[in-house]
């Protein structure tokens, strides 16, 4: 396995090296690479394995691996400097940052969706992703034309919680509209410079190319390079010493040659809960906090997409930063945790115990399965109504049976039963066989995902067409998409 010959080690780590091979093994982890500081102090950098095992380049603690979702928080940062200049308020729509192409209510009142919301993701946006690979013939459209078909608010702002890239699309592109900058030209000039992070860009900068870790697919193959329609919340490349010092400037333990880029009170800001999720924890502006992990909180962010695990987790309090990155889609989400588990418990012996509680918990949260679905009253019988695409409204009907399932056919397809169903408090879910119809998510073949609420006489949300992964067209390594459309369904017997 690669080292950097160079880097900070300690005995004390020794034993979670050993864990990192172990996993490395178990899952077909191509690299790793580790950066640990406490206070101002950086204990522990160091990677493990392959960032390109075609061009036998070892990882490095300054190897640029792509980040994943760990992009919306250093976005966030971003939109905070326009934040403390005046430029951004976060409480204002953010449609008024937006040109000709405007976020569009389907339920709701499209003003509540402030910048704040789409931020921390309650401002009804739905589930989204959207990838394009430089093999393939299409390319990423312009933001206006992803934000005309895909930005419908499928819930009320402030509703719930629904995890969404879009969102963080859209925020990039307020970023550059409002400072009259590419974002990427932005950021480098306003993060990324300033925090001493000369191995980070948005995509693979030119002069990083060849430095940069592949993405490997679960097979081991290298993925051909992807873009996608949400920057703002994926594309970032960044190594693991540069990853450690963003995470040192968010705990207030800036290093010397770091400028102060953002206030403390900006920090704490965005640090603080702002939206409430089912698992107790909550989401700030661009990070997740977990309020109790053996009496400290966690500020934290990870990333998974093809080819990539990331994790970069903070407790603030004790101005600890954690980094776990690797490039293996085969990988799982669990690993760059546990192995964080170790790391605190290593510099906090009061942890000891919780990391193994950590642990069974993860693995438990990734066995739980969705509430059973029981048909009530009100729901029996059938409901017509249409899904709206960018192209056309295409008629849905659902059928609510005695037996207790629910049947759904969309357009001239045919009917077919919903599968893994659930209502909870109103809440419906399920996924059926059927095709959206356009060519974006024609290109790969999908199913359909419904996401709806039931409100007394309607029951409308969003409709996603979700890649399947042996669609027989594509390689089935390859992560698909996730695009969500505004349904609408009235009872009419």
């Amino acid at each position: 396995m690669g080292t950097d010959g160079d880097v900070k080690t300690s005995e004390r780590f020794g034993h979670i090296r050993e864990i990192i091979h172990k996993q490395m093994l178990e899952h077909g982890i191509p690299s790793v690479a580790v950066a640990l500081a406490q206070g101002d102090e950086i204990l522990w950098e160091e990677a493990f394995g392959w960032a390109n095992s075609e061009a036998r380049l070892h990882a490095t603690p300054h190897t640029p691996y792509s980040l994943a979702s760990i992009s919306k928080p250093i976005t966030t940062t971003g939109l905070m400097i326009l934040v403390e200049r005046g430029l951004i308020d976060l409480d204002r729509p953010v449609n008024d940052y937006l040109g000709d192409a405007k976020v569009t209510a389907r339920v709701g009142d499209a003003a509540d969706a402030t910048v704040r919301r789409v931020a921390d993701h309650t401002s009804g946006l739905p589930l989204h992703y959207h990838f394009f690979y430089e093999d393939e013939p299409n390319h990423r459209p312009p933001m206006d034309e992803t934000i005309r078909r895909y930005a419908n608010l499928v819930t009320s702002p402030g509703q719930r919680p629904q995890y969404s890239n879009l969102g963080y699309g859209i925020l990039d592109y307020v970023i550059e509209r409002v400072s009259a900058r590419p974002y990427a030209d932005f950021m480098r000039e306003e993060v990324f410079l300033p925090l001493g992070m000369t191995r980070s860009s948005i995509g693979i900068a030119p002069g990083l190319a060849p430095y940069a870790a592949a993405r490997y697919a679960p097979d081991g193959l290298p993925l051909p390079f992807y873009d996608f329609d949400h920057p703002g919340g994926s594309a970032i490349y960044c190594s693991a010493h540069d990853l450690l010092r963003f995470g040192m400037f968010h705990v207030k333990a800036r290093q010397a040659d770091q400028n102060r880029i953002l206030s403390d009170e900006s920090l704490d800001a965005m640090h603080a809960p702002s939206s409430s999720w089912p698992d107790g924890n909550a989401y700030g502006i661009g990070w997740r906090i977990d309020p109790d992990f053996g009496g400290y909180t966690l500020v934290s962010h990870a990333g998974g997409m093809g080819g990539v695990r990331t994790l970069l987790l903070t407790i603030p309090s004790e101005k600890i930063v954690t980094v776990v990155l690797t490039n293996g889609s085969s990988a799982s989400p669990i690993v760059p945790y546990t192995v964080f588990a170790d790391i605190a418990a290593s510099l906090l012996p009061n942890l000891e115990g919780q990391a193994d509680r950590y642990r069974a918990d993860l693995e438990a949260r990734a066995k739980q399965k969705p509430p059973t679905f029981t048909v009530t009253p009100e729901l029996l019988g059938q409901w017509q109504g249409t899904v709206h695409t960018h192209q056309r409204d295409l008629p849905l009907t659902l059928w609510f049976t005695d037996a207790g399932d629910i049947h759904a056919q969309l357009g001239d397809d045919l009917r077919m039963l919903v599968n893994d169903a659930s209502c909870e408090d109103g809440h419906l879910t399920g996924t059926f066989p059927g095709d959206i119809g356009t060519p974006d998510a024609s290109r790969r073949a999908h199913r359909l995902h419904l996401d709806l609420y039931h409100r007394g006489d309607v029951i409308n949300g969003a409709c996603t067409a979700i890649t399947t992964r042996n669609d027989g067209s594509t390689p089935t390594t390859r992560v698909g998409n996730a695009l969500s459309h505004w349904a609408e369904v009235r009872r009419s017997s």
